[in-house]
């Protein structure tokens, strides 16, 4: 990653903890988020830092840092995303996610030491065991150094805690702030760390960083929710070093599109039953097919590697049960690694 964008000052979050005002200790070079020019090159002499913020001098749009967290999101695109966040942090409030303790925090995604969300963090826990295992090692040996990953949907920060404890500096991206459930909550994990890696409110298709200058992008539980695979996994290859890896996990994926479109209409029912509302505040595309990701294989000129972890023998057999009750096919969830190709 580019030293050139902002200089390093050490600070303190909400709770005591050392976070970097500007940027992580490698140097990340930003692009600003409103107009989408390199905000290194604009620094010298064109961005002007004053504390925790850095201004784009060719649209004066301000990135801000409170509690550690830097706002990579226009005003215009948090209008954008206000219902779809309002109702998220309703629904994910309801499901008792989050804790006061580090604790909690701490133990994800092995064990769910609340016990109420401990079927899906089982799910998180064996496909981060599939990536520790069988797909890290591989960057990792490839690289001989520490890897640059932008953790894209980061949610609470514990995928990038679980990655900086492998010696790696990740970047967490994610639309939510809230101590709970959102970045904020990363400062659990500050205690453990010798500084806490860097964090951005921003969205999926307006990354906050320049181009080139990360070795891998995972796509945390989150590629689901774009709302035009293309453009999202472009923005992504944008970051990427060439030969650089592409990770996308815990995305819902059906043998047929009709069986993902059930699936939708099912859960925006139950939704509404449950809220007042659908859930339905982005117009995301909500599941993976094999046509899906065939589309996005060329027009990127990528090879996805299907990877298919262990998740149980319940799991396994819950396509036979959905059969047996005459149910739609339930979802699988797989995951799909690709990199971007060498000039």
């Amino acid at each position: 990653m580019s030293t050139a964008a902002v200089s390093t000052h050490l600070g303190y979050g909400k709770r005591g903890e050392r976070v970097d005002l500007l940027v992580p200790a490698r140097g990340l070079a930003l692009r600003c988020p409103a107009c989408r020019n390199d905000l290194d090159e604009a620094f010298l002499p064109g961005a002007v830092h004053f504390g925790a913020s850095i201004r784009c001098m060719t649209c004066f749009f301000e990135l801000q840092q409170e509690c550690g967290v830097w706002n990579a999101l226009p005003p215009q695109r948090c209008a954008y995303y206000e219902r779809f966040i309002r109702e998220y942090e309703t629904v994910r409030a309801s499901e008792g996610r989050g804790s006061e303790g580090d604790a909690f925090y701490l133990a994800l995604p092995q064990k769910d030491l609340t016990g109420r969300n401990p079927w899906q963090w089982k799910i998180r826990s064996r496909s981060f065991r599939h990536i520790e295992r069988e797909i890290l090692p591989k960057l990792e040996r490839s690289q001989n150094r520490p890897l640059a990953i932008l953790d894209l949907g980061a949610g609470n920060g514990w995928l990038s805690y679980r990655l900086a404890l492998r010696g790696h500096s990740p970047v967490a991206v994610d639309l939510l702030t809230t101590e709970f459930d959102g970045l904020a909550a990363a400062s659990h994990y500050a205690t453990k760390l010798p500084k806490l890696f860097p964090r951005f409110r921003a969205e999926l298709d307006r990354l906050p960083f320049a181009d080139k200058q990360c070795d891998c992008v995972i796509f945390n539980a989150s590629f689901h929710y774009s709302e035009d695979y293309s453009r999202t996994l472009g923005e992504a290859i944008r970051c990427l070093r060439p030969g650089g890896t592409i990770i996308i996990a815990d995305s819902p994926w059906y043998s047929r599109e009709e069986f993902g479109l059930k699936m939708v209409q099912e859960r925006r029912k139950d939704f509404n039953e449950r809220f007042g509302f659908p859930s339905d505040g982005l117009a995301s595309l909500e599941f993976l097919t094999d046509e899906r990701l065939s589309v996005l294989s060329a027009q990127f000129g990528m090879d996805w590697t299907v990877h298919r972890p262990w998740y149980g023998l319940r799991w396994a057999a819950r396509p036979w049960v959905a059969k047996w009750k005459g149910r739609r096919e339930p979802a699988k969830f797989q995951i799909y690694t690709a990199e971007l190709r060498k000039p």
